[in-house]
């Protein structure tokens, strides 16, 4: 499972998009030093890219909560519905993995994470999950344990099947 944390890593954010396919990735973080990482909620990877496109975002590691709110961008400018530049991001991608000074800076990616994303028990129904699914035209969806830690994401492409025996059912149903 490859989850994000709330403050993350700029070379490690570029390392995780260059390397996966991923639409989106559960965020999680460690509410006290000797707790567990808990599920805090989702980001898409078209925001990862916005932010990554706006280099004043990162700031050097501080062992405070102190990251800078005076440089967050706006909602209108984050959830902008375009494909990025496949080329200009793909250089970023490769400069943010290879040169050294972004392995001391971060990223407070708390301002623009979905908190109120959906989630399910890890023993949840999957028909339940797939009628979610389609009720709510969802991508993915967090799967967490009984204390809020990840355990899994199911996209669409995991419930391929259902609709296929759905119809399947339908068609043999009047026979």
């Amino acid at each position: 499972i490859r989850v994000l944390h709330l403050k993350e890593n700029i070379a490690s954010l570029a390392q995780l998009l260059a390397s996966t396919s991923h639409g989106g990735f559960p965020v999680v973080c460690r509410p006290k030093p000797d707790h567990a990482e808990v599920f805090q909620g989702t980001i898409k990877r078209l925001e990862l890219c916005m932010l990554l496109e706006n280099e004043h975002l990162f700031e050097p590691e501080t062992n405070d909560e102190s990251f800078s709110s005076s440089h967050l961008l706006s909602y209108e400018k984050i959830t902008v519905e375009k494909l990025p530049n496949l080329s200009r991001l793909t250089m970023l991608l490769n400069r943010y993995t290879t040169d050294p000074r972004y392995q001391q800076l971060f990223i407070n990616l708390e301002p623009y994470i979905n908190k109120s994303a959906m989630s399910v028990q890890a023993h949840f129904s999957l028909q339940r999950t797939y009628i979610i699914f389609r009720t709510l035209g969802l991508r993915h969806l967090t799967v967490v344990n009984p204390q809020n830690q990840v355990v899994g994401v199911i996209t669409r492409k995991d419930l391929m099947p259902f609709p296929l025996e759905e119809r399947l059912m339908l068609q043999l149903a009047p026979q």
